[in-house]
């Protein structure tokens, strides 16, 4: 058995990373349930003059711009467009089959000044992109299938490829999108006000509302401390039942082992005077129990050698035990001489 209980502090140790996660979830619920809530932009200009600044606060309102971008392959108008495109093939692997692969082809980004309004005013977000929350949608997926002209299949072919297509997504925010920003308030040099990320605080960008943020965010943290506390009890009756098998096996290995040294100093002459007298009384006693190999503790022995520590063995076991090049002479000499 290995000394060390190694899954039981593997899920004692993933506990303990659950248990913090749930602490962090917790921890930003309580912070985004204390930020001001704007429920009207107007009022935000009031804010910034009245409250001590940073100002961390929430608003919510529908992405506008006066520069949006026009989508060339979904038609939308948005403020933040990401286009990708990916070539597909077949090539051959070292097996000499094809399997499936691809390569980037295209990454471009794009992004407008943007801001959310409703109606009573408009703030400006800034680095958008780096909030917690912030996913751009899907706008448009097409795969387009590779021409199949005779030269350009047998090009790939002796490369060992074959092209397949060019997949193209666009991924947009598009104008009119309702948001909820939390992140921290301020004016620029000619008085725009703009939210962006805060030095120290929450920046989140999600559809998502703040009452929905905080809910998710509670939910996530109050599952964490629950599998915590499940893999906890796990971890620790993993340890506890190593400790005790462990134990167990080393008193029974204990027991054995004198039970063998007295029948082997008995068997093999090597007791002295007084070994002699202090091994009569556990000989007797060995004589109501059965003599079992130590090694498969199930037939009876009838060989005996000391050398590395290897005990009272039976015929079967002791062919196995030939690691030990002290041992190797020994059991050949005890075997035959126990048959006999």
């Amino acid at each position: 058995m290995a000394m060390v209980p190694w899954r039981g502090i593997s899920c004692c140790l993933s506990a303990a990373a659950l248990y913090f996660l749930g602490r962090a979830s917790g921890r930003d619920a309580e912070i985004l349930n204390s930020v001001s809530r704007v429920n009207q932009l107007r009022e935000l200009a009031k804010l910034l003059d009245e409250e001590i600044l940073p100002l961390v606060v929430a608003i919510s309102g529908r992405v506008g711009s006066e520069t949006p971008i026009s989508c060339e392959f979904s038609g939308l108008r948005g403020v933040i467009v990401e286009e990708t495109a990916e070539q597909h093939f077949l090539k051959h692997n070292e097996n000499g089959s094809w399997i499936q692969d691809s390569a980037l082809m295209l990454s471009m980004s794009k992004e407008v000044p943007w801001y959310l309004g409703d109606g009573t005013d408009r703030v400006r977000v800034v680095g958008a992109r780096g909030a917690t929350g912030f996913v751009l949608p899907v706008g448009s997926e097409a795969f387009e299938e590779s021409g199949r002209s005779i030269v350009r299949g047998t090009l790939d072919y002796l490369q060992g490829l074959k092209m397949l297509g060019v997949k193209r997504i666009e991924r947009v925010l598009p104008v009119g999108t309702s948001l909820t920003v939390v992140g921290e308030a301020a004016k620029d040099d000619v008085g725009t006000i703009r939210i962006q990320r805060p030095t120290k605080g929450p920046f989140y960008v999600s559809p998502k509302t703040i009452d929905e943020l905080i809910a998710n965010l509670g939910k996530w943290a109050r599952w964490y401390k629950c599998a915590s506390m499940g893999l906890t009890l796990f971890g620790v009756y993993l340890i506890a039942n190593h400790a005790i098998r462990y134990i167990m096996e080393r008193r029974h290995r204990n027991e054995i082992q004198k039970r063998v040294l007295a029948a082997a100093a008995k068997m093999s002459g090597q007791d002295n005077g007084g070994e002699i007298a202090d091994n009569l009384d556990g000989a007797k006693r060995e004589r109501s129990m059965p003599d079992l190999c130590v090694i498969c503790l199930e037939q009876e022995y009838n060989s005996v050698f000391v050398p590395c520590g290897h005990m009272c063995c039976c015929t079967a076991c002791s062919s196995h035990l030939t690691s030990c090049p002290l041992c190797r002479r020994q059991i050949e000499r005890a075997v035959k001489t126990f048959r006999h």
